[in-house]
């Protein structure tokens, strides 16, 4: 288990020794860690940096603090992976297109993935997104079962990592969706092309088909591109 601590940044140490445990299995989701006196004695070190530590790794969505019961290991880390990437991806002052280049990468691998994995329920929930895409007067609806539809096939993914680095980058993208889908949907005849494009997705994820869908993924994708670029143009 834990072992004692011999380096001056006392407070990395502890992250250290949690993140092993946890790839090792001897940590495991929903398990309460010692209590500070115990981390203390247990590690011959400060309470101010145990606490430390605890703070740190709160932060970085390992382990969550709950009042009067002590600290856990995650049970859902749904948002713990995505928001650190968010804000790595703001420093950074990623540009729209190199986000959206990460997407295509993602978004592409997902569809092949979900081809193999969809449900027909999971088709059923696609195609409902597909109909709001058609029928609603609101924009914002749209605009929502738009997102909702690509977030749907990264679960379809069945791979966890991928469904949450989506989020992360679709998180700073959701700004700019609205923007483009504005552009794009200026003209019944663009709203009809957007439709299409998702209901050929979604054809060919009912085929399982793992081909067509990337294809159909890759094409509805270079074309927000290009009205992204559009977008960039107007507005530089």
């Amino acid at each position: 288990m834990f072992r004692p601590i011999k380096n001056t940044k006392v407070y990395e140490q502890v992250i250290i020794q949690i993140k092993n445990m946890i790839s090792k299995g001897i940590l495991k989701k929903g398990d309460k860690l010692p209590s500070e006196r115990e981390l203390v004695d247990k590690l011959g070190i400060s309470r101010t940096s145990i606490r430390e530590a605890l703070r740190a790794l709160e932060i970085i969505g390992l382990v969550e603090s709950r009042q009067g019961e002590g600290n856990f290991i995650r049970d859902n880390f749904e948002n713990s992976l995505f928001e650190p990437l968010s804000v790595m991806f703001m420093l950074q002052k990623s540009s729209t297109l190199e986000i959206h280049q990460v997407r295509v990468m993602i978004e592409t691998e997902t569809a092949s993935l979900a081809a193999k994995n969809i449900t027909d329920k999971d088709i059923e929930v696609l195609q409902e997104y597909i109909d709001k895409l058609e029928n609603s007067n609101d924009e914002v609806d749209r605009s929502i079962a738009d997102k909702n539809f690509h977030y749907k096939i990264a679960e379809c993914s069945g791979n966890f990592l991928i469904n949450n680095i989506l989020r992360s980058v679709s998180s700073l993208m959701d700004a700019f969706i609205v923007n483009a889908r504005m552009v794009i949907v200026n003209e019944a005849e663009q709203r009809e092309e957007l439709v299409i494009q998702h209901r050929n997705i979604l054809q060919a994820l009912v085929n399982r088909d793992s081909e067509a869908a990337v294809t159909a993924m890759r094409e509805h994708l270079e074309c927000i591109k290009r009205h992204l670029i559009l977008m960039d143009n107007i507005y530089s």
